[in-house]
C-alpha cells in the first residue's frame, strides 16, 4: 500500500503546541481528509516535546504522488506548520506491508 509520513519537530515549538494541534485536528484537520478522493486513510500522532506528523495511506501511487506534489509546494505553509513554527523535518513515501483490523473495531474519531 501507499504510504506517506510527514513529520514536525517540536523541540523548539512554543508552549501550547501540543493543545492548538489538538484543537486543530479535532475542529479542522479531521474533517478535512475524512472522505478525501483517493485516501484509505490517515493518522496523526505526536510525542510531546519532540515530534508531530501525519501518516497517509492511499489508494494508489498516483494519489499518493498528487497529494505528496502539492504539500511538497506549501508545505511551509501548511497549518501544521503554522501552528509549529516551522516546516516539516521529514516527508517519506513508505509502502505499508499489512493493516490489521482488532477485534474492537476501527474508530474514526477527531479526538482521541
Amino acid at each position: 500500500m501507499n504510504g506517506l509520513t510527514v513529520r514536525w519537530s517540536l523541540a523548539d515549538a512554543p508552549e501550547g503546541t501540543v493543545a492548538s494541534l489538538r484543537d486543530y485536528i479535532a475542529e479542522t484537520s479531521h474533517a478535512r481528509f475524512t472522505g478525501m478522493s483517493g485516501l484509505r486513510f490517515k493518522t496523526w500522532r505526536l510525542r510531546e516535546g519532540e515530534w508531530f506528523e501525519g501518516i497517509y495511506v492511499f489508494a494508489s501511487d498516483q494519489a499518493r504522488a498528487d497529494f505528496q506534489e502539492s504539500f511538497a509546494a506549501t508545505a511551509e505553509q501548511a497549518p501544521g506548520s503554522q501552528i509549529i513554527g516551522s516546516a516539516p523535518v521529514l516527508v517519506e513515501e513508505c509502502d505499508i506491508v499489512a493493516i490489521a483490523e482488532g477485534w474492537d473495531g476501527f474508530s474514526a474519531t477527531a479526538r482521541g
